[in-house]
């Protein structure tokens, strides 16, 4: 399904694990709760009603964004994505792949299928890419999968 490539020396550098790699006993969720700096996905997540669904089996790829993220997106935007909870699930599950999906399982130009049914394309360049929103930190191990960080909220179709 994946195919493994090399990344080159300065991207496995960008994509370092970071100090939550100690979080190995932990699920997908509580090791975003645990980060500190997941707390608007995961209350959006609660309200879409995904806990029990990413604190499941998976395996599940996540791609996070910060709260930064969500902070960068127009204003009143949040708020009325809680008030839209099928918009908001749409959103949402355009962030999870099925799988565990390392960052070396990753090639340019991939094209991975999400839950909700749309596809993220990966870029690799001067560091990763998805969909245009930039993984700042790779490879964060839960129990049910993988986190990897993005600096910004991607948008289905």
């Amino acid at each position: 399904m994946f195919r493994k490539t090399l990344v080159a020396t300065s991207l496995v550098a960008l994509m370092s694990v970071p100090a939550l790699a100690d979080n190995h006993g932990a699920d997908i969720v509580d090791t975003a709760v645990a980060a500190g700096n997941f707390t608007t996905l995961v209350a959006a997540i609660e309200a879409a009603g995904l806990v029990e669904t990413l604190k499941g089996e998976g395996p599940f790829t996540v791609f996070a964004p910060t709260d930064e993220a969500f902070a960068a997106l127009p204003e009143g935007t949040v708020e009325g994505l809680l008030n839209d909870i099928p918009t908001l699930t749409s959103i949402l599950t355009y962030h999870v792949v099925p799988g565990a999906v390392m960052s070396t399982d990753l090639s340019d130009g991939m094209m991975a299928e999400t839950v909700n049914g749309q596809s993220v394309t990966i870029t690799i360049g001067d560091g990763v890419q998805v969909d245009g929103a930039n993984v700042t930190t790779a490879d964060i191990e839960a129990t049910n999968g993988v986190i990897h960080v993005i600096d910004a909220v991607i948008m289905p179709e």
